[in-house]
C-alpha cells in the first residue's frame, strides 16, 4: 500500500525548508538520507532519560541503557534475517565493517589465492581488499560491466577458479543503481569454496534483504542512508567465522579475562566492538529498523525504483544528457553527465535552484574512468521523494543549458 506523501512530510521537516529562496528538493539519498522524527526522538530520550554506559554498571541508567543498546541489536537482526544476536557487530559503518573483515578474516589468505570483487565497487569495497592482496601476495579480479552498464556475468567461470577464497560485491551499485544478481553470485562463489560479502549500503533499509535467504558469509550497511543516524553501521557474519576472527581493536568490554601479559576475546560480537560503542547512535539505528519495516520494505523498494525510471527516462530525453547505467530497474542513484558543462558545475546550479545533487567520483574512481567520465552528476532518491521532484530537477537542468549556452 502506498504510504501518502502527507506522512512522509511531518516525519520529515526538512522537506518544509527552503534553500536559497526556493523549496528544498534533497535528491542525495545515496550519500546520506534524511532522519525521520521517530529516529530523532529516540535519540533524544536517550540522552534525556537514560544517557549511562552500558553492560558495565549495576545502576538503573545503566540497565535502561543496556536494554536499549541490545533492544537495536535484536531489531538489525530481525530486520536482515541474520541467524542470531551474535552475529550482529556494530560498526562506524559499512566501511569499518569490511575492513574488519579484510583485516581480520583476510589473515587466513596465502600467496597465490584471489580476491573477485566488480570493477563498480566503492572504495570502501575497493582499497581494503587492494591492500590485502598486496600484503598476502594474493590476486585481485574483477568482474567487468555490459554495455548497459550492469554486471557482465559472462566470464563469471574463468574469473571464479578455486584459488578464490572471497567474492565480495555490492548488492546495489552507489552510481549505476543496479541492484546485483546476488544470489546467482553467491552460489557460484560457494560452488569453489569461496567466502562472499555483500556490501548492502545502499540496499538494507531500500529493500527486502535477508542475510539467511542470501546465504553470505557476511553482510555489511550503514545506519545513514536508511534513515537513521550517522557513526553506526553492521557487520553481520556467520557465527563460525566470527568466532575464528582475531579481533582488530582492543580495550575495554572485549575481553573476558586479563592479566599483565595476556588476554583472552569475549565472544562475538562482544569481541569486535572494543570500547564505549556508540550507544545513541544504535539506539536510532534500532528506531531506523523499525521506520523502514513500518513504511514497508516492499513500498520502499517499488516507490524509489518507479522514481528511478521515471527520472532516467526523463533525463535521458533531455538533449545533450548522458544516464550512465540500466535505464530501468535501478534503486537509488542516478548518475548522468550534461555535455559541455563540469559535474560540479551542474550541481553548483541545481542548488541554485533548490535542487540538492551529489557531483564527484562518488567513491568510484576506477568506475568512472570506464565511463569515460572523470566524475558525474548523481541525483538519488529514496521515500522522501516524489514524482514532482524529477520535475524540479528536469527544469533545474534546464537552467544550466542556458547558463552554458
Amino acid at each position: 500500500m502506498a504510504v501518502p506523501f502527507e506522512r512522509i512530510q511531518a516525519d520529515f521537516p526538512v522537506l518544509a525548508r527552503e534553500v536559497h529562496g526556493r523549496p528544498l528538493v534533497y535528491l542525495d539519498n545515496s550519500a546520506t538520507s534524511q532522519t525521520p522524527v521517530p529516529v530523532r526522538a529516540a535519540i533524544d530520550a536517550y540522552y534525556a532519560q537514560s544517557c549511562a554506559n552500558v553492560h558495565r554498571g549495576l545502576h538503573a541508567l545503566s540497565a535502561e541503557a543496556t536494554d536499549l543498546y541490545e533492544g537495536a541489536r535484536d531489531k538489525v537482526m530481525r530486520l536482515v534475517g541474520a541467524p542470531g544476536r551474535e552475529s550482529v557487530v556494530f560498526t562506524r559503518g559499512t566501511t569499518a565493517a569490511i575492513n574488519l573483515v579484510a583485516s581480520s578474516w583476510g589473515e587466513c589468505l596465502q600467496p597465490g589465492d584471489a580476491i573477485l570483487i566488480t570493477v563498480a565497487e566503492h572504495h570502501a569495497n575497493l582499497i581494503p581488499w587492494q591492500q590485502l592482496a598486496k600484503r598476502k601476495g594474493a590476486e585481485l579480479r574483477h568482474i567487468p560491466l555490459t554495455a548497459e552498464g550492469t554486471l557482465d556475468l559472462s566470464k563469471l567461470d574463468e574469473l571464479l577458479t578455486p584459488n578464490v577464497k572471497m567474492v565480495a560485491f555490492a548488492q546495489v551499485s552507489n552510481v549505476l543503481g543496479y541492484v546485483a544478481p546476488a544470489a546467482e553470485l553467491i552460489a557460484a562463489a560457494k560452488s569453489v569454496g569461496a567466502a562472499t560479502l555483500v556490501d548492502a549500503a545502499q540496499s538494507v533499509g531500500h529493500m527486502p534483504v535477508s542475510f539467511a535467504e542470501l546465504g553470505c558469509d557476511f553482510l555489511a550497511f550503514s545506519g545513514h542512508k536508511m534513515c537513521g543516524p550517522t557513526g553506526i553501521g553492521c557487520l553481520i557474519g556467520r557465527r563460525e567465522l566470527l568466532d575464528a576472527m582475531e579481533p582488530i581493536e582492543y580495550g575495554g568490554d572485549m575481553i573476558v579475562h586479563v592479566d599483565l601479559q595476556n588476554a583472552t576475546w569475549n565472544h562475538p560480537p562482544y569481541k569486535f566492538e572494543a570500547g564505549t560503542p556508540p550507544i545513541a547512535q544504535a539506539i536510532g539505528l534500532g528506531a531506523a529498523c523499525d521506520y523502514v519495516t513500518e513504511l514497508g520494505l516492499d513500498w520502499i523498494r517499488d516507490h524509489t525504483t518507479a522514481l528511478c525510471d521515471q527520472a532516467a527516462a526523463a533525463l535521458s530525453a533531455i538533449p545533450g544528457v548522458r544516464v550512465h547505467g540500466p535505464l530501468t530497474g535501478r534503486l537509488g542513484p542516478v548518475a548522468f553527465s550534461i555535455d559541455g558543462v563540469h559535474p560540479h558545475d551542474v550541481a553548483t546550479l541545481l542548488d541554485g535552484e533548490g535542487v540538492a545533487v551529489r557531483a564527484g567520483h562518488h567513491c568510484a574512481q576506477p568506475l568512472h574512468g570506464l565511463l569515460g567520465a572523470p566524475s558525474t552528476a548523481r541525483a538519488s532518491f529514496y521515500v522522501t521523494n516524489r514524482a514532482s521532484d524529477i520535475d524540479r530537477l528536469v527544469a533545474a537542468i534546464g537552467v544550466v543549458q542556458k547558463v552554458f549556452g
